[in-house]
């Protein structure tokens, strides 16, 4: 059996010119996770694979930082999050979109629940990419991470929500409309792991963090 840790991206920066960057607290997140990792006798990988963008290779050194390991990291962009941005645009073309779509948290994220689930349904125009297109992506990534351990090893991903929600629908076998459900619910820096066997894939748990603790929780705990 092979362990597969897939770690959400720490907190980027919402409402700023540019998202794909953690803020100050997603950099003590990310380290603050390698250290409670650790503590729980994860101490290396057989591989480190990230998504492409800035968010994960941040998040994956943090981690990795906290661990006190050095990681080099594989980079498959299978793993990149979808474009929630030119989604939410795709869909909204034509017609007003809400107020502050993309800068007020409440409405964005109750627009982009409505506007994934329609883009499952294939009623947005032109999307930057279709949902099966991410779909067979995202299986891609996973599909190569389950090739880079040995038998009894452990890789450890740094992804985004969407695409981990992805991962644990298909291993569950559940509706796509519970993707977004998903992902609505983790948390930043938050850890699932699966169990490969070489014919299946198991959830194992999902949005863990060991990294926060009763006393940290109102600083640590964040969703975007």
């Amino acid at each position: 059996m092979t362990e597969i840790i897939v770690i959400r991206h720490a907190q980027a920066s919402f409402g700023a010119a540019n998202y794909d960057v953690l803020s100050p607290l997603g950099h003590r997140q990310s380290e603050a996770l390698g250290l409670a990792l650790r503590a729980q006798g994860v101490t290396g990988a057989d591989a480190w694979i990230m998504g492409a963008q800035r968010r994960h290779r941040e998040t994956l050194e943090g981690v990795a930082k906290g661990m006190g390991v050095a990681a080099d990291p594989q980079v498959h962009e299978g793993l990149n999050e979808f474009d929630f941005r030119a989604l939410l645009d795709a869909r909204y073309r034509h017609t007003l979109p809400p107020e502050n779509m993309h800068t007020d948290r409440k409405s964005h994220f109750r627009t982009l629940r409505e506007t994934v689930l329609a883009w499952q349904r294939g009623e947005v125009v032109d999307p930057p990419e279709t949902w099966e297109a991410f779909e067979a992506r995202v299986q891609a990534a996973l599909d190569h991470a389950r090739a880079q351990a040995k038998r009894g090893g452990r890789v450890i991903i740094v992804s985004s929500g969407g695409a981990i929600s992805q991962m644990i629908r298909a291993a569950l076998d559940a509706p796509a409309a519970q993707q977004i459900e998903l992902q609505l619910q983790m948390r930043n820096c938050a850890v699932t792991r699966f169990i490969a066997t070489s014919r299946r894939l198991f959830l194992h748990s999902y949005n863990e963090t060991p990294h926060i603790t009763a006393e940290t929780t109102a600083e640590m705990l964040t969703y975007s």
